[in-house]
């Protein structure tokens, strides 16, 4: 016996337990072993409770517990309790000891070869580590009674294990997600006879999925998923009598789908999605008596979807989108399956939908977009209470819309847009209480919209353009406090705009653009805060231009083509809205009115005199404006105090036609400010003549960095300390690194540097301008409700693929560094794109080198930063990880709600004590829980406290992309060329 177990023998007598077995001691060194952050096992200390028997004492079981001399460890359930270091040895010695299970901790190291000694353990999990190395050959040789052996999500390398096949009693063998060398599936695993759970999912697989897998008939979960496993799918597979969940999606299995799975009598769940699987789906596959989930999406099937899908008795989930599938649907398709999910999108299928798909009344989301239907949507579906989601859109649909469904009160989304349906909007729409979006657009509606619209109080979006729609706006819409998208472009409405729009405070789009309207444009317009986008040309509008519409920040004004009349406000007589006004007539522009409107002789001293006092004021402003462009341009012309002028190096990046006098011009009027950093502050830049080489109009953002004296060097070790800096620059500051960077990437989804401007220690970086400002803006400054649930997907997809550029694409890869939510911008449609590269770094092929300063922001930090300062791709991921909690939770990444924990370990704790509900944003409540459940589960694997169950942002795209599969269709869509 060692010296430390004697002296914690003597020490435990000596605190009054009489006879205290060496097991216990054991324990007391295993713990002296461990580092215990959050002392999880403070209570192991019989000193603090010496009447307390060890065996009632946390996290341990015993055999024979109500003896205290003979009692034995049976037990010890260490499961995450944030414990580091390496595997304690002692633990080896509890000679009695049934299960072990340390997973989900933070230990390190090799793993212990002492293990396989122990001769009654029966289940060992040391899963979600950061144990490394090779698996020792012992694990071979040894555990003798071993059922279960999980290293799943550690840092393990070498060849895959295939000796562990030698533990002939294993029931359960999880080896999944950790970095083995690229090995075929091992011959000798299907030896293994009593094997029940074998998950060798993410281990580097190659080659082809052995016949011999068919032996394991006492095979209940097999999963084989994200590897790069070949060839085709065996028909032995049919041979897994007991299987009840098989994985094999994200691989790269090609040929058909094997013939005779109608045999597991026990299957449920089946996911073969994310190959390249091809050919026809075999009818008996449906005849799985159980059968609950088929995933085959993202493949190249083709033929029909058998009739047989019609007699599955258990199937509630079925995902065939992104497939090559054609033909009609079965007309009893769903009469004896219990439906709750559909996915048939972006296949050829035709015909009719059929009318018994709720016939079990669970159906939840039928999604059947981009396809070839026809016919009307079934009057059955209106009938259909359960409804959440419904996506139609681009078939060949006709008919009028069952007046019930829409009407249906759990619904949330209506999606029929592009079909030629036609009939109106039914009253019965009063009670669709959760409906957010109702996308109708491109179909033959008619009528009046009914004005049970204004009594739905969750509705984000209404857009009905391209129908024939008349009649006037339904007044009741302006109670609509929710609305943030209203687009009724080309349709035959008429009337005035109604009054009491200013409670349209979440609105961003109002496009109305080809109707009939007439009366005045109103003024409580402009006080819309965030409205962005105002159409409403081509329509029978007269009375003047709101000067209030001058508070507005507007990426788009189109008000031509009306009947206006009246001196246009200041703002809008300049050249970048010289198009917004086109087809008016009665406006006056320039100082001058039309003619017509000076034809009245009665008119012409008043015109007169008008006109001599407004060329009076704009003599005075001009003369003002030159005056401060003088001093401005002298301010900036100035090197030092003798006033000898220096010129600005511009550097172009894309082609745009403004110098540096029309961005200089900004930068001497604070109300331009837009925001203020450790870097320096950024102004918007309204150009006069426009950027006409650009994308973005005539207005961009501005970086103005900090000089090299005074408050720059206060600036840089706010920066240096807090997430800016960042030493192994060689020399490069921020100017020169975000200049390096920007300056050759090329992605819709990273922020556009149109130039920079350098003159001495004057630097300046021209954007584009992003009108919706940055995410952690927008979130967490009372405009969160602005954002729904398909707009925080749509940022989590956009952001989440320009990281997946810079780290997959660029040639070297580039880290990113400083990922947060206000590193994201939003333009005018809240798509994101990526920004703020002052701190990237490209990564060299050599293994990543540690920096001599902090790098990120708190909250968004990596875990394992603290201790190695090393930066890889995969810190990228972790920060990308909080800002997913954000968009989910609605909280900053700190703060005092959070306690003394960060949003991870908040959100963690939150879904172990009160369930995943209780976490997500009260704003989502309406979104599916399915999406949100799964958004958050990939939100965590990114923040996963180890670097090696984080997935890559390739790996994060896709996942986010099958979180909702009708994105992946839009990504499509937008793809064009990747890089603009």
């Amino acid at each position: 016996m060692t010296p430390l177990l004697l002296l914690l023998l003597a020490l435990a007598a000596g605190a009054g337990a009489a006879s205290f077995p060496a097991d216990f001691a054991n324990l007391f060194a295993a713990k002296a072993a461990l580092s215990d952050p959050s002392s999880a096992l403070a209570a192991w200390d019989p000193g603090l409770s010496p009447s307390l028997s060890p065996c009632r004492w946390p996290h341990l079981l015993c055999s024979n517990p109500s003896s205290s001399s003979s009692a034995a460890i049976a037990a010890v359930l260490l499961s995450n309790l944030s414990l580091a270091g390496e595997f304690p040895a002692p633990l080896c010695e509890l000679r009695s000891l049934a299960r072990l299970d340390l997973s989900y901790n933070d230990l390190t190291g090799p793993l212990p070869g002492c293990l396989a000694a122990m001769p009654s353990l029966r289940h060992l999990d040391l899963a979600g580590n950061g144990f490394s190395g090779e698996v020792p050959r012992s694990y071979g040789a040894g555990f003798p009674s071993l059922l279960t052996l999980s290293l799943a999500g550690n840092e393990l390398s070498g060849e895959l294990p295939a000796f562990l096949a030698n533990v002939s009693a294993l029931e359960e063998l999880l080896l999944a997600y950790n970095q083995f060398a690229p090995s075929p599936l091992p011959e000798t695993f299907t030896g293994i006879r009593r094997l029940q759970v074998l998950w060798l999912a993410g281990c580097n697989l190659v080659g082809d999925i052995p016949p011999s897998i068919g032996s394991l008939k006492n095979l209940v979960n097999l999963d084989l998923s994200t590897n790069n496993l070949t060839g085709e799918i065996p028909s032995s597979i049919g041979g897994l009598e007991s299987v009840v969940q098989l994985e094999l999606y994200s691989n790269q299995l090609t040929g058909s789908l094997p013939e005779g799975m109608s045999a597991l009598k026990k299957l449920r769940f089946f996911d073969a999605a994310m190959n390249q699987l091809s050919g026809e789906i075999p009818a008996d596959l449906f005849l799985a008596p159980r059968l609950e989930s088929l995933h085959l999406y993202q493949n190249e099937l083709t033929g029909r979807v058998p009739a047989t899908v019609a007699d599955a008795a258990a199937l509630n989930d079925l995902r065939l989108f992104t497939n090559r599938l054609v033909g009609e649907l079965p007309p009893e398709f769903g009469k004896k399956s219990p439906l709750e999910f559909l996915d048939l999108s972006d296949n050829r299928i035709s015909g009719e939908i059929p009318a018994t798909l709720c016939s079990a009344g669970k159906l939840e989301q039928l999604l059947m977009l981009n396809n070839e239907l026809v016919g009307p949507i079934p009057a059955e579906l209106g009938q259909c209470r359960t409804l959440t989601r419904v996506r139609l859109p681009n078939n060949r649909l006709s008919g009028a819309v069952p007046p019930d469904m829409w009407g249906l009160p759990h619904l949330y989304l209506l999606e029929l847009a592009g079909n030629a349906l036609s009939g109106a909007v039914a009253p019965a729409i009063a009670t669709a209480r959760n409906l957010s979006q109702l996308l109708i657009s491109d179909n033959r509606f008619a009528g009046a919209l009914p004005p049970e619209l204004g009594s739905l109080p969750n509705l984000f979006e209404l857009s009905a353009s391209n129908n024939v729609f008349s009649g006037p706006l339904p007044a009741s819409l302006t109670v609509v406090t929710t609305l943030g998208r209203l687009d009724l472009r080309n349709n035959s409405l008429s009337g005035e705009l109604p009054r009491g729009v200013r409670r349209w405070q979440k609105l961003t789009q109002l496009d109305l653009a080809d109707n009939r309207l007439t009366g005045n444009i109103p003024a409580e317009l402009g006080d819309l805060p965030v409205l962005n986008s105002l159409d409403l040309s081509n329509n029978e509008l007269t009375g003047g231009v709101p000067v209030q519409l001058e508070n507005l920040k507007l990426s788009l004004l189109n008000l031509s083509n009306n009947r206006l009349a009246g001196v246009l406000p200041p703002l809008f007589a300049g050249e970048m809205y010289k198009d917004s006004f086109l087809g008016n007539p009665g406006l006056c522009t320039g100082g001058s009115c039309s003619s017509g409107r000076r034809a009245r002789a009665g008119r012409r001293g008043l015109v007169g005199s008008v006109t001599v006092a407004v060329a009076g004021v704009i003599l005075l402003l001009g003369a003002a404006w030159f005056a401060h462009r003088y001093r401005s341009q002298r301010r900036w012309s100035t090197e030092d105090a003798a006033g000898e002028k220096s010129r600005w190096v511009v550097t172009s990046f894309h082609k745009a036609e403004f110098d540096e006098e029309d961005i200089l011009s900004c930068l001497d009027d604070e109300d331009n400010v837009v925001g203020t950093g450790a870097a320096g502050k950024v102004y918007k830049a309204v150009l006069g003549n426009g950027a006409r080489g650009g994308d973005d109009g005539a207005v961009v953002a501005v970086k103005k960095l900090w000089a090299n004296g005074g408050a720059a060097k206060k600036a840089a070790a706010m920066e240096a300390g807090g997430g800016g800096g960042g030493g192994g620059g060689g020399g490069k500051d921020t100017f020169e690194a975000e200049v390096a960077t920007l300056g050759r990437i090329r992605h819709k989804n990273i922020v556009k540097l149109w130039c920079s401007l350098s003159s001495g220690d004057r630097r300046l970086l021209v954007y584009e301008y992003m009108p919706n400002g940055s995410l952690g803006d927008l979130l967490h400054g009372g405009k969160g409700g602005l954002l729904d649930w398909p707009a925080r997907h749509r940022i989590m997809v956009d952001a989440a693929e320009g990281l997946s550029y810079l780290h997959h694409d660029c040639a070297p890869p580039i880290v990113h560094r400083d990922v947060k939510s206000n590193n994201i911008l939003l333009d005018a449609d809240l798509r994101a794109k990526v920004a703020d590269f002052g701190v990237a770094r490209a990564v060299s092929a050599a293994p990543p080198t540690a920096v001599s300063a902090i790098a990120g922001s708190c909250g968004y930090i990596a875990p394992e930063y603290s201790y190695t300062l090393r930066i890889t791709e995969k810190s990228d991921v972790y920060s990308f990880g909080v800002v997913m909690l954000e968009l989910l939770t609605g909280k900053a990444p700190a703060g005092p709600e959070l306690g003394e924990k960060d949003l991870v370990r908040w959100v963690c704790g939150g879904v172990e004590r009160d369930g995943v509900d209780r976490v997500l944003d009260a704003r989502l409540a309406g979104a599916p829980r399915d999406e949100t459940r799964r958004a958050l589960n990939v939100a965590l694997l990114c923040a996963s406290s180890l670097p090696i169950n984080r997935p890559s942002m390739r790996s994060v795209v896709k996942l986010l992309l099958e979180l909702r599969p009708e994105s992946k269709e839009k990504a499509m869509a937008e793809e064009k060329p990747l890089l603009v």
